[in-house]
């Protein structure tokens, strides 16, 4: 590998398909990223191992072994965030991608705009949250220190549980987070499987948050899956 290439991000796309893998690397080379194909899972773990890439996309349907034995292979050993790519469109194989271990999942058909743009949050620095004083995504301003939230410079007021609930999306920001993952954190083991208080509580914090809350651009909805808080500049 020279030296120019290796200043790129990089990028092993672990799928079967040829005009996938193809349509995959134009996209991602026209954006500067340095790929690399792998057309089934025992190649796509050596090629993980073999090549250290910085992000992994992976389907989920490969004729060696399936997309989640393969992610959980990774996950013993690598921390590359990886990113779904699957026509399996269930919630239990969305939420199952997640729990084991993925950072987002996209669903084929995509737009490669879409994926661009989750690539790029998924690759994007985050600081440790306790060195991180101020977070803030658009007009959303969180300081972590004194606990104040403003929006457009206007402090906005928040419970307890709100706070609680934004905290946790703000140490996750750009990730999807089940309803499941959630709950637990915020409303504890117990309330795992009681998605009302959640929506309520969502709710709230978009009347809060965002300009209109009909139309998130901030917290927003990953259908039968759970939420995500976007980064913007």
């Amino acid at each position: 590998m020279n030296d120019t290439a290796s200043q790129f991000p990089s990028v092993l796309v672990i799928e079967d398909e040829v005009q996938i893998r193809r349509l995959l690397r134009g996209c991602l080379e026209r954006s500067g990223y340095q790929v690399f194909e792998a057309p089934t899972g025992d190649a796509g773990l050596a090629g993980a191992l073999t090549h250290q890439p910085q992000a992994i996309l992976l389907d989920l349907r490969l004729p060696d072994m399936d997309g989640l034995d393969v992610l959980k292979r990774l996950r013993e050993w690598c921390q590359a965030p990886v990113i779904v790519i699957s026509v399996r469109e269930r919630e239990a194989d969305k939420i199952a991608a997640l729990h084991g271990g993925a950072n987002d999942y996209l669903t084929k058909p995509f737009g490669t705009g879409e994926l661009l743009a989750r690539l790029h949050v998924a690759l994007r620095p985050t600081m440790p949250i306790a060195k991180a004083q101020v977070f803030r995504s658009g007009p959303l301003s969180v300081d972590l220190t004194t606990r104040t939230v403003t929006i457009h410079d206007r402090m906005i007021r928040l419970t307890a549980t709100e706070y609680s609930l934004l905290l946790f999306f703000v140490k996750h920001a750009g990730k999807v987070l089940t309803h499941g993952q959630i709950l637990r954190n915020v409303w504890g083991e117990h309330e795992a499987n009681e998605t009302g208080p959640l929506r309520v509580y969502v709710r709230y914090l978009r009347e809060k948050l965002e300009s209109n809350p009909a139309k998130p651009k901030l917290l927003i909805t990953e259908p039968g899956v759970g939420y995500r808080l976007i980064i913007r500049d």
